[in-house]
């Protein structure tokens, strides 16, 4: 347990934490002045994007107790703030578990673990190379992120009948897909749209993203695994051992095995497995997000409900429990997305994006691409959308390069690596905590858990963008 819990000090909860969060942000916008960057729409972007150089002192508009109290809110959904909306997301994570709950109702998904187990005796390890090595492709290709909210239920209980902790599964799928979008190739929601913002192709650049790829995603799945072997080693050594009976007892939920692996519960698994494979299809070449998402997976609870002969009172039944399960969950997403709304209402947004834009106008060329890194770690904290915050910097901030004598590309990998990283901890995330959250793992231990991974890619990021720009990033 840790040392402040033995104390007697308990770390606030995600809903505490993000709560005080707005209060801050709020409080910022009676202190930041109001200004606003003018706008013109970009057929590309489908958007409206700044201008370099158009910055303005706008009328303020702090934001008191009302805006406070309705900000959670609107955080779900927001007219005035399409980018802030989290109704979607919700809506797919309460579908998400009434279809886990449809699924964990038939008995299938606990003796299809049981059987995976036995057959994966004394090779469990391997399992997480080859998954992060998954989660990482769906990042770096199209930027897998909320869609692996739907694998925390199904992974985490597969790493505890390993011998792990519910801490490595959130890991796997956070990590894989985080450093995934770190290294983003053809990512269309981080460099795609940030090299069209940039006005540069998005191949430019691709080589060294290949290289923050492969020796970020090397270094994270060490990481993992180093951990993983201590814990299977030493379940006290765990992070969250303190909740280790309650995190078996939730995620292991006894299921009717005792014929073995009937052939009903292998059907169950096969349309399980398929459904994931349908949703990553859709997402990837069908355009799908998150209303068709959640159909499928609406769609998907029935059948399975049908063939396993749950009958429908069961059926109802078993859907409601599980979405009642994740509840917390949906709620956590519509209160991140809430501090994006006191940000836009408090028009405090584009001020401390022209304060980024005049700090690093004049220096030379190395330590602009690294000045220019840290303010895409401190932007991404306040805009955790990776295509929102391109639209909002790139136009400003890539200008800027050409009179630093940086090329463009280096500014667009710049704020992609730095996004990425952040998006890893931000508690602003809906993905971070609703993740954290599904796994049943304290934000704190979190931050615990991943800052030694954070200092070394960090060292590794500015290395190797302070390496590119000496070695022909240079204009």
């Amino acid at each position: 347990m840790p040392d402040a819990e033995k104390a007697g000090f308990r770390f606030p909860s995600a809903f505490t934490i993000l709560f005080v969060l707005i209060l801050i942000v709020a409080g910022l916008t009676w202190v930041i002045p109001a200004g606003q960057y003018a706008r013109v729409p970009s057929e590309a972007l489908g958007r409206d994007v700044p201008v370099a150089g158009s910055y303005a002192v706008a009328e303020a508009n702090p934001q008191g107790l009302a805006d406070i109290l309705l900000a959670p809110i609107a955080g779900f959904y927001d007219p005035a703030s399409y980018a802030a909306n989290a109704i979607d997301v919700a809506l797919f994570v309460l579908v998400i578990g009434g279809f886990i709950g449809v699924v964990t109702a038939t008995g299938a998904i606990d003796a299809g673990i049981k059987r995976a187990m036995i057959r994966a005796k004394g090779r469990e390890g391997w399992m997480i190379p080859f998954l992060m090595a998954l989660f990482a492709l769906g990042g770096t290709t199209y930027g897998m992120a909320e869609e692996t909210l739907a694998f925390y239920l199904i992974l985490i209980p597969v790493m505890i009948a390993a011998g792990y902790d519910a801490l490595v599964g959130v890991a796997i799928i956070l990590l894989g897909a985080g450093v995934g979008v770190l290294g983003s190739t053809i990512n269309a929601f981080s460099t795609v749209i940030a090299s069209d913002a940039a006005g540069i192709s998005f191949a430019d650049g691709m080589p060294l993203r290949l290289i923050i790829l492969a020796l970020c995603w090397s270094v994270t799945v060490a990481f993992v695994m180093r951990y993983a072997a201590r814990v299977k080693a030493d379940p006290s050594r765990s992070l969250v051992f303190d909740r280790k009976a309650a995190n078996e007892a939730h995620f292991l939920q006894a299921g009717d095995v005792a014929g073995g692996f009937s052939g009903l519960q292998k059907g169950v698994l096969v349309l399980f497995a398929l459904t994931f494979a349908v949703m990553i299809w859709g997402v990837s070449t069908g355009g799908w997000w998150m209303a068709e998402m959640s159909a499928l997976f609406l769609a998907a609870a029935i059948v399975i409900g049908l063939v396993a002969r749950l009958g429908e009172a069961r059926l109802v039944e078993s859907f409601v429990a599980g979405a009642r399960d994740l509840l917390g969950v949906a709620l956590i997403i519509g209160l991140a997305r809430g501090i994006v709304v006191v940000m836009d209402a408090g028009r405090i947004t584009d001020t401390v994006l022209h304060s980024a834009e005049l700090g690093v106008t004049g220096l030379l060329q190395t330590a602009f691409i690294l000045v220019v890194w840290w303010i895409d770690v401190g932007l991404s904290f306040l805009v955790p959308s990776t295509s929102g915050l391109a639209v909002l910097s790139m136009p400003i901030l890539a200008p800027v390069a050409d009179f630093a004598g940086v090329k463009r590309e280096l500014v667009v990998t710049a704020f992609a690596t730095a996004s990425g990283v952040v998006n890893l901890i931000t508690p602003t995330s809906a993905v971070v905590m609703g993740g954290l959250a599904i796994g049943r793992v304290p934000y704190d231990r979190w931050l615990r858990f991943v800052w030694p991974l954070l200092l070394a890619l960090t060292v590794i990021l500015m290395a190797l963008l302070a390496l590119a720009v000496r070695f022909g990033g240079a204009t």
